[in-house]
C-alpha cells in the first residue's frame, strides 16, 4: 500500500470514530468479560499500564482495584473526553500509537485491544509496535488483541473481493486488507489477520512470543449471538 493512500485511511479512521464515539461509547460500555484473564493473570500491583486504543476506557474496570499507575489514550480526541467523564479515576490523554508521547522504558505493560486490525499498511504497524516496543521497559509485556475476521464467511467474501481486485490492479488496498460498513461508518479499513502473520510480525518488530491463542466474545451475553466472535490474543516479552 502506498504511504499517502495509507496516510488518508489513517485520517478517515480518526474521523469516523470521533463522529460516533458517543454511540461507540454507550454500546462498548462494558469490557469484554471473556478477555478479563488477559488482565488478571498478568497484572501486578506497581505496574506502569498503558492501553493503547483505549476507546472509552472501559478496560479499566479490570484495572481500577489492582493498585497500578494506569494511562489510556486514544487518537480520538472525542473518545477520550467521553473516558475521562466516566472513568475519572484513569490518567487518558489524547495521543497516536505511531508518535506515543512518553519516555523510552516507561511502561511494564502494554495493551492494546482490538486496535492493531485499523492500523493500514504494513510500514505503520512496524511502526506501531516499534513505539510500543521504545516505552516498554526491558522484559516488559505487550498484551493485545485483533478481530479474528476470517470467522465469518460474509468478511470471508469480502477478502477474497479485495484480492481479485488488487490482482487486476483496481484496489489500492493490500491482500488481506478490506473496507466495510461498520458501527455507522462506511468503508471502515480493516486488515484481517491469521494468526500465523501475527506470530510473523511481532517477532520480526523484536518482541519474544509467550503466549497467544483465542477467546470468544458474547457467551456472556443475555442474549447471546448466533456466532459469538472470536479475537486473536497474543502477549510476548520485549527482548
Amino acid at each position: 500500500m502506498k504511504k499517502e493512500y495509507a496516510e488518508y485511511l489513517l485520517r478517515k479512521t480518526k474521523e469516523d470514530y470521533n463522529q460516533i464515539a458517543n454511540d461507540f461509547s454507550r454500546y462498548r460500555s462494558k469490557p469484554w468479560y471473556a478477555a478479563r484473564f488477559l488482565f488478571d493473570d498478568y497484572v501486578k500491583p506497581g505496574d506502569k499500564i498503558l492501553d493503547v486504543g483505549c476507546g472509552g476506557g472501559q478496560f479499566f474496570e479490570f484495572l481500577k482495584d489492582k493498585n497500578v499507575e494506569y494511562t489510556g489514550v486514544d487518537f480520538s480526541d472525542k473518545l477520550i473526553n467521553l473516558a475521562k467523564t466516566k472513568h475519572p479515576e484513569g490518567n487518558y490523554q489524547v495521543a497516536d500509537v505511531l508518535n506515543l508521547p512518553f519516555p523510552d522504558k516507561y511502561f511494564d505493560k502494554v495493551y492494546t485491544i482490538a486496535l492493531l486490525h485499523c492500523i493500514p499498511s504494513q510500514e505503520f504497524r512496524f511502526k506501531a509496535l516499534n513505539e510500543i516496543r521504545r516505552i516498554l521497559k526491558p522484559n516488559g509485556l505487550l498484551i493485545f488483541t485483533v478481530w479474528n475476521l476470517w470467522q465469518k464467511w460474509k468478511i470471508r467474501k469480502l477478502i477474497y473481493k479485495f484480492a481479485m481486485l488488487k490482482i487486476f490492479g483496481k484496489s489500492k488496498l493490500d491482500f488481506k486488507d478490506i473496507l466495510m460498513d461498520w458501527e455507522g461508518m462506511r468503508d471502515c479499513y480493516f486488515h484481517c489477520f491469521t494468526k500465523k502473520e501475527l506470530r510473523k510480525l511481532l517477532k520480526e518488530s523484536g518482541f519474544n512470543i509467550i503466549k497467544y491463542g483465542e477467546f470468544l466474545v458474547g457467551l456472556e451475553r443475555k442474549k447471546r449471538p448466533k456466532l459469538p466472535n472470536s479475537n486473536f490474543y497474543i502477549l510476548v516479552e520485549k527482548k
